[in-house]
Order: structure tokens, then sequence, then C-alpha cells
């Protein structure tokens, strides 16, 4: 089952006020960015982060799961809870790296 715009919508919303937010659609699931950063993966509707050791702690109750076949295991993000969302972005964010531009072809 492929994610719904509106449900990528929504993630938007809960973590927006902090930083510059977009979503891209990839292979009919999205990639959340934040400040240009790709930081939260959205797969049939649920919310995705990278296993990182900064976020242990923050995360240590959270559920895992894999995004799609052959994905290394993330947290899952409980995206309802806007202000806890918004912590866990405000800890990954900054540790994640701006994507490398893309090659122009000849």
């Amino acid at each position: 089952m492929a994610t719904m715009a509106e449900f990528v919508e929504y993630v938007c919303e809960q973590i927006a006020g902090v930083h510059s937010i977009r979503f891209k659609k990839m292979f009919g699931e999205y990639m959340v960015y934040v400040n240009e950063k790709p930081v939260l993966l959205v797969c049939d509707n649920t919310v995705f982060v990278k296993n990182l050791p900064c976020l242990d702690e923050i995360m240590k109750n959270a559920e895992k799961g894999f995004p799609y076949d052959g994905a290394k295991e993330h947290y899952i993000l409980d995206i309802d809870n806007a202000e806890f969302s918004k912590q866990v972005v405000a800890i990954f964010e900054p540790i994640t790296p701006l994507p490398k531009p893309k090659k122009k072809k000849k």
C-alpha cells in the first residue's frame, strides 16, 4: 500500500514551525526533507527515522521496522505526538548531511 498524499502533508504539519520542510514523492512513497536534508522516510503511511546512536535514548521505547524490502531497520516515529516528533527532528537534522549534487549527464 502506497502512502497517501494527505498523510505526508499531515507529517509535515506535525513537524512544522521549526525548520524549512518539503517532501518528494519517490516510487509511491515519500522522503521528507528538513533544511534540504533527507530526515524522514514515509512508507505505507508510517514514518521511519534512521536507527542511529544519537537517537537511541529518545527512541528507546519506539517500535522498529523496515520501510521497504532490503532496507535496514529504522525507528518508527509516533508522528501523532507533534512535540516528540519535533524533538527527534531537532536531534537528527543537524547530523544529517546535505545530499550530494547530482552530476549532469552529457
